[in-house]
């Protein structure tokens, strides 16, 4: 294996295990721990953690080592809303660059979308492997966006992005934005409605290239998802979640 290729791998390991909660929020990394785990020498753990550093996930300071940063909320809401002026960016440049083969590549998980997402309206209860269904091809969607833009620059600040609100949602789930804190099921619905109207006049607007049409909508859905987190974090501010955070938080969520 290629020193590039233990690098690669000690980088997927420590990402994989920061986003499934193995190593938490304010966790130290230890090197040797990690290069056990995951199978090479410590060299390579140390520039994975270094390109952790710069992707925005880690801490390393000197004489303390590599940490999993601590995101704060309002950490989380700034990235959300840079992650919205990016991806409106895209969707226009989407519009504008867009090939046939990256239109279909769009249209796919949105025809998947729809068909999950109305089965799931009908649903009496929530069923999880229709809501994971629903997350997943929501993200294929947006990706196929990104990709469609045709700016690598762009893709790369906007997957950091994705990976950093990643982390705090799985920390913080009631923030996740197909289960809206205390909603019933109807407003869920009506949620899920609205998202997926969002989606189809997205779509529409880059097949048709009207780049401001496809930038204006892709802005209003996720500000749509802005103010569902928002509402989430002020419905956190009274619950057993709330332990731990900081004053900055606790102030932040007033």
């Amino acid at each position: 294996m290629k020193t590039g290729s233990y690098s690669h791998a000690a980088y997927d390991f420590i990402r994989k295990a920061i986003l499934n909660g193995a190593y938490k929020p304010g966790q130290a990394l230890p090197e040797a721990e990690i290069a056990q785990k995951s199978g090479v020498s410590r060299t390579p753990v140390r520039e994975a953690l270094r390109q952790l550093e710069s992707e925005g996930l880690i801490t390393i300071r000197a004489n303390a080592g590599a940490k999993v940063k601590a995101v704060t909320l309002k950490e989380y809401r700034e990235t959300t809303e840079l992650r919205q002026a990016l991806e409106a960016t895209a969707a226009g440049l989407a519009a504008q660059n867009r090939t046939d083969e990256e239109l279909e590549a769009i249209r796919i998980p949105l025809e998947k979308l729809t068909r999950a997402t109305e089965a799931l309206v009908r649903e009496d209860h929530e069923k999880p492997d229709l809501v994971k269904e629903v997350v997943e091809e929501d993200v294929r969607f947006h990706l196929a966006i990104i990709l469609a833009a045709g700016n690598d620059l762009l893709k790369k600040e906007i997957m950091r992005l994705h990976l950093i609100q990643k982390v705090v949602t799985n920390i913080h789930p009631e923030m996740a934005r197909l289960h809206p804190a205390g909603a019933d099921k109807a407003k869920r619905d009506a949620w899920r409605a609205e998202s997926l109207a969002f989606h189809r006049n997205i779509f529409e607007a880059i097949r048709d290239r009207d780049a401001a049409k496809a930038k204006r909508v892709m802005e209003q859905h996720l500000q749509l998802v802005i103010d569902l987190n928002l509402l989430a974090m002020a419905r956190a501010k009274n619950s057993s979640r709330t332990q731990g955070l900081s004053p900055e938080d606790m102030e932040y969520l007033a």
